[in-house]
């Protein structure tokens, strides 16, 4: 559990408390709390593994110092877990929509008796919210436009989220002595980056024991639909998650069946259908009723003389059509181009960037703070940016790191198609990260033209995070993907699939366009602290979704491959 994790459930339960209209001094206690674990540059975990006296960090006291070590014992928070279950479950759904905080969740909810995001919608819909204290016809439409925001991705929760929960619920049941073996299944499988519901399938001698086990999980708030071998419960933060409990001699055809995706598995059924035979969540099956594979995924495919395909791949986009190529795989990873420190909005400095990512195994990485359009992340202009640079080439004589520390930039694109520093100052960066921070709303023309402009400049390596999104927050710009991909390849200019769980932008099937036309894509973690280059994993998830070997990775490449890559390479 990364510190940025553990301020995430402080962050959340001060939330909650003012929900429920906690006194200012605790909540101002636990938000302070929050924010200075974000800044520790030491991982709590291993500070608790060295028993450090945690009352020593800013703003820690002794009651909190025991739920720091019971978090990182047992991965959760249980006054957290708790508050959950007390408050309805439509106060946890309507702290996702953008601009709606905790005082007006809790006016909206007690003055409107609201049961869930639908009566929510009704009442911004009648001018019912205009009535409410503090709020007005202003503040209605803006919980419309929020929940428009939200409906944008079917309220789903994103990929890292959802994971986590249906991991620490299947983890549960593998440790009952009833369970044989369970998976974590659908979306969640398929790594999409964003899920719905959440499914696991488990086989157990005791499927009474095995719902017992995911009913009395700290994570479930209450159970929805029972049956003798089915179960369905909404977790406390909202989610709902479908259990399948079936005989071990069928899990195979279960799990396959209930990963999907549903255009995968229809499919792979016509397959079987045209030889005569039936797929379903029990087995392969003939005419005769026999059950011919349904043991393993591997043995189902195997009978219909079907490659198995990776479970991100099964989304009916030719995975069928030969042996799936080898996905590039998080230990490829040699490098990481996109990356903030204290000199803008980062928390950890140069230095300590530098031993987190040797310590990943890294050969090189690219520091890149913000350049200053972004002036509340206290963006640099060109004096001061210089100065960074020669921060980092003295760090890099004094320390001789065992990991190359090259100097870079994220670099606006402007509202009028110029960069945000000059392109004498660009030339020297040896890594420049053009991105789209302000005026994503402008017409596609505009927005083509800041992109193309970029993506030609001769000193622009990379184009980072391109459509500007925050998934279920902000939509992307308006992009006509084919006409940047060509640019791209035309100039040698890289895209980024930003690894950060709110973006994973590029999505997927961007992605794979971009690689098939020749334009080599680049994982990056844009970390703000050390802890977050572990983010690495959801973008090397995304680039599998994308069909990506390491080969169409650029920083699966030593240094000196990844150097030959960039325009001044």
């Amino acid at each position: 559990m990364t510190n940025g994790d553990i301020a995430k459930l402080l962050s959340d339960y001060a939330d909650l408390l003012e929900v429920q209209g906690a006194n200012a001094f605790r909540l101002r206690a636990y938000r302070n709390a929050s924010r200075s674990i974000k800044r520790q540059t030491e991982p709590i975990e291993d500070q608790v593994a060295a028993e450090f006296d945690l009352t020593t960090l800013p703003n820690v006291g002794k009651d909190l110092a025991k739920k720091l070590v019971a978090i990182v014992q047992t991965g959760r928070f249980e006054s957290l877990d708790e508050l959950r279950k007390e408050l309805p479950p439509v106060v946890a759904e309507a702290l996702r929509i953008p601009g709606l905080g905790p005082k007006k969740v809790a006016a909206l909810v007690d003055e409107l008796e609201l049961q869930s995001l639908d009566d929510l919608k009704t009442a911004a819909e009648s001018g019912r919210i205009a009535e409410v204290a503090g709020f007005g016809k202003k503040s209605a439409e803006a919980v419309l436009e929020g929940l428009r925001t939200l409906d944008e991705v079917g309220r789903r929760t994103l990929l890292k989220t959802a994971k986590e929960a249906a991991d620490a619920i299947a983890d549960a049941v593998r440790k009952d002595a009833a369970t044989q073996r369970c998976e974590v299944a659908g979306s969640v499988r398929r790594r999409k980056e964003t899920c719905g519901d959440l499914d696991v399938v488990a086989s157990s001698t005791d499927a009474a024991q095995t719902m017992a086990v995911v009913e009395s999980h700290p994570l479930v708030g209450e159970t929805l639909a029972k049956g003798d071998t089915k179960l369905r419960v909404r977790l406390v933060d909202g989610q709902e998650m479908d259990v399948r409990v079936v005989p071990d001699a069928s899990f195979g055809a279960a799990i396959q069946y209930f990963t999907g995706s549903q255009a995968h598995n229809v499919a792979v059924r016509n397959v079987a259908k045209k030889q005569g035979l039936t797929l379903n969540e029990y087995g392969l099956v003939d005419d005769d009723g026999s059950v011919i594979a349904a043991e393993s995924e591997e043995e189902v495919y195997a009978a219909l003389s079907l490659p198995c395909p990776p479970p991100e791949l099964r989304e009916d986009w030719g995975e069928l059509q030969g042996e799936p190529p080898p996905l590039v795989e998080l230990a490829d990873i040699a490098g990481d181009l996109h990356m903030h420190t204290t000199a803008s909005d980062g928390r950890d400095t140069i230095g300590a960037m530098a031993a987190a990512a040797a310590g990943r195994g890294y050969g090189y990485i690219a520091i890149t703070d913000h350049s200053k359009r972004v002036s509340m992340a206290n963006g640099l202009d060109a004096k001061r940016l210089r100065r960074h640079w020669d921060d980092i080439r003295r760090f890099r004589d004094d320390a001789n790191p065992t990991v190359q520390v090259w100097c870079g930039i994220e670099c606006d694109i402007l509202e009028d198609a110029t960069m945000d520093l000059p392109d004498d100052v660009l030339g020297e960066a040896d890594v420049v990260v053009a991105v789209l921070h302000y005026g994503l709303r402008q017409p596609r023309e505009q927005i083509m033209k800041r992109l193309l402009a970029a993506a030609s400049n001769p000193h622009v390596d990379i184009i980072g995070h391109p459509s500007g999104r925050i998934l279920g927050k902000r939509p992307g710009a308006d992009i006509h993907w084919p006409e940047l991909i060509r640019c791209c390849a035309d100039h040698g200019t890289l895209l980024e699939i930003n690894a950060s769980p709110p973006r994973l932008d590029l999505d997927d099937a961007t992605a794979r366009a971009a690689s098939e036309a020749g334009v080599p894509i680049v994982i990056s973690t844009d970390a703000h602290a050390t802890g977050q280059l572990d983010q690495m994993q959801w973008g090397v998830y995304q680039a599998r979704r994308a069909g990506l070997t390491a080969e169409q990775v650029a920083n699966t490449r030593d240094a000196d491959g990844f150097r030959s890559l960039l325009k001044d390479g």
